[in-house]
């Protein structure tokens, strides 16, 4: 490479800009100069200045639209400009066009990428010169072997003959958060003027490279956007309501999916940019005016990419913000306080594959209305890295945000087309570096442990690998390898990994990918970024319960083994004959499904462990055999058969009524537990906190009632709803609105109301009758504040800083039916730390009853192991004063007890399931600061009211398909919800 050449397009363009544009209906820079012999499609440009509602929001390379006699214009289908106020299009209507474009001229090519969970087609469109276009196949196979170098033995004249044939691919997504809703018609546009304008630098665009456009990614959230949309402008003196489920299971957090690759629309963008080698992905959102380039980002930068990457960062971002900056536009920036740490965000999958990341926030007014906007002193102030920042009040139009789209992505990829041997070269030098990583920086390897117990959760794991598109590999024999100390200083020691483990080979192309996954990661607490931008610590071994070893010796590389193409190959197997099937209960994600699969087999459940059965496993007869095998296959469970029943206790189990309850107050969160019994072949029923308010008797309908998070809700907002003082707010299909009401959602009349206190009354009513309600986080503190919790309250987290950590954690109660199929420690999630007191009494303290001042002794003479002496008399004994673990309830004395209705019955009182472990181990991944003052307190409990039960979590075992390991407490709640009962009566202090 040749640093001086390649930024020397920068300082020109940079330059030339700053002296000729220095507003927009200055001479344009002959870097954008347009084809004087081209027309101009005068009525649209006379619409384009229109709905523009400032000079200086326009730029010269977007001012106009050049015509063709041939090729039709976004108005053809939008039946105005893009852009345009008053008006939204459908993904339908953008695809339209976009295959207008493909009939219409041979520069675009049309392809169907896959399908929303909703079955809703997601496309990309690739846009060069016909001659790219017809060798797209041959150009897709040379940037293969430069995205692996292993292809031509890592030859560099190879490569270099390689780059010199082929055109890099810079691929474009539009609309992932469904209220952002400026990018499609922007895209549209973007791809006319691609396509049909004879500008020198579009020219040079289309015969340096291919453009590749997803206009819509989140296609289900557009459309029911769309009917928001035109709900509003039906209604247009009305509040409208918002935009309650965007995709069929999450709203923003689609966005957080890089990692866990649940969601379709994650899974077809990244088999896009890899079936394209593209050497950039490129993000387009709406929330910052006027336009943030993130691309830059701030600190602290993802500890796993490879450095080359942060420097095309930094040239990309800084590079688009002059060109903006000379073309006169304001409000344009870089750099920011967006931290690129977490590779949790859809652009990021081009970072973790060696390519670039990058990402644009423009200003959006959610919907197609010309608005007034007032800006907040944050979003206006002048700053160093925002030296012409936006103006505090203006009037904004989608027409202006399809400007600012526009014209940055015209200065960048007309950049990145002068530039394309520069990028192409870092490709493949960053492909190289990832598969060297072994002999560079490391790890050579990761090794999975494939035992019984972890077999279930280790296909997970590895799908979610595969779906990365890393490469998986398994021991065919035993190998030794030394595995580092565990502290630093500590020697390495060797150990022996049996055959059958999983190896994750790092001398592959996406060992970046794998290695940020299965690393553990650190955020100093002292760290000068302040603000994360979302989680921390995301360690996917430790949050999917799976042993991993880190290996540097790159002699592991040496060892025997295979590749595995099938992670469901890992698991499903019966061994054995006899007429009963054991399977083991590992805290396997799928064993609550297979109760509902085998409906007319007898199931129990084993309430000890006992012949290397845990408790908490199922023993079943009298189910066909095929389907058996076929749902143990299905669901990654291992069986045995034996001929003999076992002796150990059991109880009978059948598949639980469940409904899972939302509020109308948002749906994302628990959209992530919807997906996870979905996923897991876990059916219910999908209710409202109305239908609850409105059903006397939810017990006779359900055993199990889930209230998932909300998402900070507090208890006040989930009884009352939103404020009644505005107009019905309706979420149902109407023709006006045919796309609110997916299959599997609710809908109502009026999302305002709430659960009130009617349905406070049936919630309360359903655990008393013996019903179990599940709740985490905001719907536990909720329990806890509406009293469905006695003895339960959330413990002050004091100064204790976590922010999306991975944090360790303890089982108290090993014979809860919740803990069946654990160990003594869980990874587990924690939001901000939030964990739970306990206590023998109900009420808030106050009085000799409830409260003992003294943790130790009264002030007195002696040390803490004496008694005081009143001095003149003679000792008298003290009632002992026995210490109180933090996830322990204060016990009680006699006088405490006397005639005191406080107290809690014995069989009522709540027991602690899992708590945070000491503050030396509490750590596994992420930022923990002054963690001592959550340190060992209760983060799982389970209350008792009445008959029934409510299960509380302080982190969420069930979120962004990464939690893999702590689904099973839900499951085996569920599985065993008539069993919660206290197994043995405490004793009554």
């Amino acid at each position: 490479m040749k640093p001086l050449k390649s930024f020397l397009p920068l300082l020109l363009c940079a330059a030339s800009l700053a002296a000729a544009a220095q507003s927009p209906n200055s001479t344009l820079s002959p870097d954008y100069a347009r084809d004087p012999k081209q027309p101009i499609d005068a009525d649209y440009t006379a619409k384009i200045k229109q709905y523009t509602t400032a000079p200086d929001f326009l730029s010269p390379l977007v001012a106009y639209l050049p015509a063709s006699k041939t090729v039709p214009t976004p108005a053809k289908v939008l039946g105005d400009v893009s852009g345009a106020p008053n008006f939204l299009p459908y993904a339908e209507d953008v695809y339209k066009y976009f295959r207008l474009l493909e009939t219409s001229s041979p520069r675009v090519k049309v392809y169907t990428i896959g399908h929303s969970e909703e079955g809703r087609e997601m496309i990309a469109a690739a846009i060069a010169d016909p001659e790219i276009l017809a060798h797209a196949a041959e150009n897709k196979a040379r940037l293969a072997q430069l995205g692996d170098p292993r292809k031509i033995n890592f030859d560099d004249a190879k490569a270099k003959s390689l780059i010199d044939a082929s055109v890099p691919v810079y691929y474009i997504t539009g609309t992932i958060h469904s209220p952002e809703t400026g990018a499609p018609t922007a895209l549209m546009e973007l791809a006319y003027r691609l396509a049909v304008d004879d500008s020198p630098y579009i020219q040079y665009i289309r015969s340096h490279m291919i453009v590749l456009i997803t206009p819509v990614v989140e296609v289900d959230g557009r459309d029911r956007q769309v009917d928001i949309y035109r709900w509003h402008k039906a209604n247009p003196d009305k509040t409208y309501p918002r935009l309650l489920y965007w995709g069929h299971y999450v709203a923003h957090d689609n966005n957080r999916d890089a990692m866990g690759m649940t969601l379709n629309l994650t899974r077809n963008v990244l088999d896009t940019y890899l079936d394209w080698h593209a050497q950039v992905l490129h993000d387009l959102h709406e929330s910052v005016p006027f336009l943030y380039d993130n691309t830059v980002g701030d600190g602290p930068y993802n500890a796993w990419v490879d450095p080359m990457l942060t420097n095309e960062w930094q040239e990309l971002g800084w590079n688009n913000i002059a060109q903006m900056q000379a073309l006169g536009m304001p409000g344009v920036f870089t750099h920011g306080d967006f931290d690129t740490w977490s590779p949790g965000y859809l652009m990021f999958l081009g970072a973790m594959h060696n390519g670039i990341s990058r990402l644009y926030e423009t200003f959006g007014n959610g919907g197609a209305d010309t608005e007034k906007r007032i800006l907040t002193p944050e979003e206006y102030s002048r700053t160093w890295y925002r030296q012409n920042p936006p103006l505090p009040i203006v009037t904004w139009s989608q027409r202006d945000n399809n400007n600012y789209e526009e014209t940055a992505l015209l200065t960048t990829i007309s950049y990145f087309s002068h530039n394309t041997r520069h990028f192409l070269e870092n490709y493949y030098l960053k492909s190289k570096h990832s598969i060297e990583k072994p002999t560079l920086e490391g790890p050579s390897a990761y090794v999975l442990s494939s035992d019984e117990a972890s077999s279930n959760r280790l296909v997970s794991l590895v799908n979610v690998l595969k779906l990365q598109h890393i490469e998986i590999s398994q021991l065919t024999a035993a190998a030794t390898a030394p595995v580092p100390g565990a502290k630093r200083g500590d020697k390495p020691a060797d150990t022996t990994f049996p055959a059958g483990s999983i190896v994750i080979r790092m001398d592959q192309p996406y060992a970046r990918a794998a290695d940020a996954l299965l690393d553990k990661q650190f955020w100093a607490p002292d760290d000068p970024q302040k603000h994360p931008y979302d989680d921390t610590g995301w360690s996917f071994p430790a949050l999917f319960n799976v042993k991993a070893t880190r290996i540097t010796d790159p002699a592991i590389l040496k060892a025997a083994m295979k590749p595995v193409n099938d992670p469901a190959s890992l698991a499903g197997t019966v061994s054995g004959s006899g007429s009963i099937t054991a399977v083991a209960n590992h805290g396997q994600t799928t064993l609550l499904a297979l109760v509902y699969k085998l409906k007319g087999a007898k199931i129990e459940v084993t309430e000890k462990a006992a012949d290397n059965f845990p408790a908490g496993s199922l023993l079943i007869s009298g189910a066909d055999p095929q389907q058996l095998a076929d749902a143990l296959k299905t669901l990654s469970l291992n069986a045995s058969s034996h001929g003999l029943a076992s002796s150990v206790p059991t109880h009978p189990v059948t598949a639980p009524r469940i409904a899972i309850m939302h509020t109308w107050l948002a749906t994302q969160t628990e959209g992530w537990w919807r997906f996870a019994f979905d996923s897991a072949g876990v059916p219910f029923d999908y209710i409202s906190t109305q239908t609850a308010s409105k059903t006397d008797d939810l017990r006779s309908k359900y055993d199990v009632i889930i209230f998932a998070p909300v998402g900070r809700a507090a208890a006040s907002d989930i009884i009352n709803g939103m404020p009644m003082w505005s107009n019905p707010l309706p979420w149902q299909k109407s023709d006006l609105t045919p796309n609110l009401v997916a299959p599997g959602f609710d809908s109502t009349e009026d999302t305002r109301p709430g659960l009130g206190y009617d349905g406070l009354a049936h919630l309360k009513s359903f655990i008393e009758k013996g019903g179990l309600l599940v709740t985490c986080e905001d719907t536990a503190q909720f329990a806890v504040d509406m009293g469905l919790a006695p003895g339960v309250s959330i413990a002050p987290s004091a100064d204790a800083r976590v922010v999306g950590t991975v944090l360790n954690s303890v089982f108290v109660t090993h014979d809860s039916p919740v803990a069946f199929g654990y160990g003594d420690n869980l990874a587990v999630m924690s939001a901000n730390g939030m964990a739970f007191n306990v206590s023998n009494t109900v009420g808030r303290g106050g009085g000799r009853l409830l409260m003992d001042p003294y943790s130790q002794r009264p002030t007195g003479r002696g040390t803490t192991e004496e008694d005081d002496q009143p001095q003149g008399r003679t000792l008298t004994a003290a009632e002992p004063l026995e210490k109180q673990q933090p996830w322990q309830p204060r016990k009680l004395n006699e006088e405490q007890m006397r005639n005191n209705v406080s107290v809690i019955p014995a069989q009522y009182r709540p027991e602690v399931i899992l708590r945070f472990s000491d503050g030396k181990s509490l750590l596994v991944s992420g930022l923990l600061d002054k963690g001592g003052s959550i340190a060992e307190h209760a983060i799982v409990v389970d209350a008792h009211l009445g008959e029934g039960n409510v299960l509380l979590f302080a982190n969420n075992p069930i979120y962004r398909g990464e939690t893999i390991g702590s689904y099973a407490l839900v499951f085996n709640a569920i599985l065993n919800h008539d069993h919660l009962a206290h197994a043995a009566t405490p004793a009554a202090k």
